[in-house]
C-alpha cells in the first residue's frame, strides 16, 4: 500500500489553522477538557498558560475556577472567539488571550500550571521543541499537563489512520527531556474516554496523559 501524504502537510501552519477556523462557525464544544478539569480541581489556583488554546474553553474554565489564565493560539479567528467567550462568561479580567506561534514563545514570568490539550497537527509542528519550551515556563512547584491522542479513533478507516497524529506517554516524557533531579513525573498513562462516534454509536478514545511537576 502506498503512503499518501496528507494534502495539508505542506501548508504554512498559521494559514492552515486560520482557514480551518474561518471555515467553521464553532469548532469545539466550549467545555473544558475532562483531564484538565480533574487535575486542576485538586490544585490551588494560581497562574496558568494554555498552549494551542483554540476557542478558549479550557482558559475560560480555569478563570472561572479562580486562575489567572492566558491562552495562546496561532489563529486570530480562534482567539477572537476565545475573547468573546471570556466576555460572555464574565471572566475577561482573569482570562487573556494572545495570537502567537508556539515555536516562537517569548513570555515573561513562569506559571503554576502549563497545559497543552491535543496539541497535534496535520501540518508541520515542532512539537518536541514546543513542549520543552512549555516545561521551561513552569514555575518551581508548578506543573505541566499534556493530554494527547494515544491512538486513532476506532472509526478511522485503515487508509486514514496515519493522518491522525498520536503519541505515547513514554514518548511525551522523552520529548520533554526533563533535567534529572528537577522534576517528578506524577502521571504517565493512557486512559480511555467514552465518546459518541460519528454514526451515533458509543466508542472509546485513548488519551495519553502526562503530568509532571517541577520540584520547588
Amino acid at each position: 500500500m502506498t503512503h499518501h501524504h496528507h494534502p495539508d502537510e505542506a501548508r504554512e501552519p498559521g494559514e492552515f489553522w486560520e482557514s480551518w477556523y474561518q471555515e467553521r462557525d464553532q469548532v469545539w464544544s466550549g467545555k473544558v477538557n475532562a483531564v484538565l478539569a480533574e487535575v486542576a480541581s485538586s490544585l490551588e489556583p494560581g497562574s496558568a498558560l494554555d498552549l494551542g488554546c483554540g476557542e478558549g474553553g479550557d482558559v475560560v474554565w480555569l478563570a472561572q475556577q479562580g486562575w489567572d489564565a492566558i491562552g495562546i493560539d496561532i489563529s486570530p479567528a480562534a482567539i477572537e472567539r476565545a475573547r468573546l467567550a471570556a466576555e460572555e462568561q464574565g471572566v475577561e479580567d482573569q482570562a487573556s488571550f494572545l495570537v502567537g506561534d508556539l515555536t516562537e514563545l517569548d513570555l515573561d514570568g513562569h506559571f503554576d500550571l502549563v497545559t497543552a490539550s491535543f496539541l497535534q497537527s496535520p501540518v508541520a509542528l515542532e512539537r518536541a521543541a514546543i513542549l520543552r519550551t512549555a516545561a521551561s515556563l513552569v514555575a518551581p512547584g508548578g506543573r505541566l499537563l499534556l493530554t494527547s491522542h494515544a491512538a486513532p479513533p476506532p472509526w478511522a478507516a485503515d487508509e486514514h489512520r496515519h493522518d491522525f497524529k498520536q503519541s505515547s506517554p513514554e514518548a511525551e516524557v522523552a520529548d520533554l527531556d526533563l533535567a534529572p533531579g528537577e522534576w517528578a513525573v506524577e502521571t504517565a498513562q493512557v486512559r480511555g474516554r467514552e465518546v459518541t462516534a460519528p454514526d451515533g454509536a458509543p466508542a472509546v478514545l485513548e488519551d495519553s496523559i502526562v503530568l509532571v511537576r517541577r520540584l520547588p
